[in-house]
């Protein structure tokens, strides 16, 4: 789906501006009933959405659950891939394998 790409080159690159991937993500609303809090959040919040809020989006955009745990590790790897490390976003991908499509 073309808003998972746009979300994880945002996460993984800093590439599109938050902004429009925010915007994106709005006009969309994937992810039914579980993702909605996030999106009247970064309805509110616009450009100012923190980039947590973004990564537990991605887990429940993937079918997963977006406990603390499990986005400090997305974080982490997110850092990792922004600092280049490539194995970093083999294993984020890795970490959201069986999305729903």
């Amino acid at each position: 789906m073309a808003i998972f790409d746009l979300l994880d080159r945002y996460l993984l690159d800093g590439s599109p501006e938050k902004g429009e991937v925010v915007h994106a993500l709005l006009d969309a609303r994937a992810g039914g009933a579980s993702a909605q809090a996030f999106y009247d959040g970064m309805r509110l919040l616009g450009p100012r959405t923190p980039d947590l809020s973004l990564i537990a989006l991605r887990l429940v955009l993937a079918g997963k659950k977006a406990d603390d745990a499990a986005v400090v590790r997305l974080r982490t790897l997110v850092d990792r891939a922004r600092r280049g490390e490539v194995e970093a976003v083999r294993e984020y991908r890795a970490e959201l394998a069986g999305e729903p499509v």
